[in-house]
């Protein structure tokens, strides 16, 4: 079996700009990942086939993003029992409304964990896989804990120099 990775899955091209932000938090957390367009329902075959092949090969983790009815990440999670994170893409007339909907009205027993729409999702949908992760890897788990300490003293940075300008 492969490295453990996670599987970060578009409805289309169009998602990479906001999926961009996913993809640098795994980065910066060393988090092996397969990025991929498929569709929920021009491609409901080759969605099966990868969703099945890539838990097979060592898969922990599914991001999927997509706009409109966003049915990628029910179905995938209707596919595979691995944790399943829906990134509602902020498109279309309801900017990205009608996406948080599709993505959050789950049936019990199918869930999908689902994040802000749009980009600021889009980043936490990177830090709750490598938290997912860190749940069965200490060096994760100090990792995640390391760069929250580092946003917390940016906070504080930011506010010290407001306060220094009104002084």
């Amino acid at each position: 079996m492969s490295k453990p990775f996670v599987a970060v899955l578009m409805g289309s091209d169009s998602d990479l700009p906001t999926m961009q932000s996913t993809l640098d938090v795994l980065k910066t957390f060393n988090i092996t990942f397969e990025a991929k367009v498929t569709s929920a329902h021009r491609t409901p075959a080759a969605t099966h086939a990868y969703v099945t092949d890539a838990e097979a090969r060592g898969c922990k983790v599914f991001i999927c993003a997509a706009g409109l009815a966003a049915h990628l990440a029910g179905a995938v999670a209707g596919i595979t029992t691995r944790p399943v994170i829906g990134v509602p893409v902020d498109c279309g007339p309801l900017q990205g409304h009608d996406a948080l909907l599709s993505t959050v009205m789950m049936p019990g027993g199918v869930p999908v964990a689902t994040v802000a729409i749009g980009s600021a999702g889009a980043k936490n949908a990177g830090y709750l896989a490598a938290q997912m992760l860190a749940v069965g890897d200490d060096a994760m788990a100090a990792a995640v804990k390391e760069e929250r300490a580092k946003s917390a003293e940016a906070v504080q940075a930011k506010d010290a120099a407001l306060q220094a300008k009104l002084a």
